[in-house]
């Protein structure tokens, strides 16, 4: 890891990415598209310096609360969360000045800042996102190597919708030829139905490859799954956007269920409730 000198955090659209990088591995990661200019090593962590408090000093600036994004770029509990604690810090001073959080994670590490998440939504709203890609707890493994497998990010929906924390779930990527089966979105979306998410954000049944990822992706699927690389570039040459064949099956069976259960599936109606700032008494009126 390293430190870089920043001159804010929060974007003009409310989002904070305290890290840059990451050490989960999932091996489909846009975030190592090379539009992104990251000119270090992916692995190797970049950490903003005093991000707290270049924090707390846009947050006193603002004139009304509103929503504070995390997770976009980087997810904000990598390992070495546990030891710097800085998405600690920063969530607990959204706390402290009355904002709203919607926080990104695929790791169960976010079960530790259960208390300051909970004190977020008794004051406001804290909604929760997760993202899910597979119901194989083997192909998790390879596809998402260092980070918390599927059942343990189930654990953290589980744990929210007993604290109710609202939750959304990220259905994505669903690779081609990997994990677009029936079978796999059907356990997937029992697991949503059984924890009450309130919503699942779907861009559509596939994944997208570019420059920078798109060559760690493939190296990775020589190492794991010989051949298949090959039927990738057969498939897809180059192209940004790789949906899957099975993509108009999967979608019908995505929107049945949801709307048999009441959970948000359409992308602007997700994104609406993630970006709208709410009180205590509305967000609780959501249940």
């Amino acid at each position: 890891m390293h430190y870089a000198d920043y001159k804010t955090i929060l974007s003009p659209q409310n989002g904070m990415n305290l890290y840059r990088g990451c050490t989960h591995g999932c091996i489909y990661c846009d975030s190592r598209s090379a539009c992104y200019q990251m000119n270090h090593d992916f692995e190797d962590i970049e950490i903003k310096n005093h991000a707290p408090q270049i924090l707390e000093m846009q947050l006193q600036k603002k004139r009304k609360p509103c929503m504070i994004s995390t997770g976009a770029m980087c997810d904000p509990y990598l390992h070495l969360e546990s030891d710097l604690k800085i998405t600690r810090e920063c969530i607990a001073l959204i706390e402290k000045y009355g904002f709203g959080l919607t926080i990104l994670t695929k790791s169960a590490r976010i079960l530790k800042d259960m208390d300051i998440l909970k004190k977020i939504n008794d004051k406001t709203k804290c909604v929760v996102q997760v993202t899910l890609t597979t119901y194989d707890e083997d192909l998790c493994k390879k596809i998402e190597p260092n980070v918390s497998t599927t059942l343990e990010r189930v654990s953290v929906l589980k744990a929210m919708q007993g604290a109710k924390i609202p939750t959304v779930v990220w259905l994505c990527p669903i690779l081609p030829f990997l994990n677009d089966t029936e079978e796999n979105l059907i356990g997937i979306l029992d697991y949503c139905v059984k924890t009450d998410v309130l919503g699942i954000l779907c861009f559509g049944f596939g994944v997208t490859l570019r420059d920078g990822n798109r060559e760690y992706f493939y190296k990775k699927l020589d190492e794991d799954f010989p051949g298949l690389k090959q039927k990738y570039i057969n498939q897809f040459s180059k192209s940004y956007e790789c949906l899957s064949p099975n993509n108009k099956k999967l979608m019908v069976i995505f929107q049945k269920i949801c709307r048999e259960n009441g959970i948000l599936y359409k992308t602007d109606d997700v994104f609406a409730y993630l970006k709208r700032f709410e009180t205590k008494e509305q967000q609780l009126s959501m249940f």
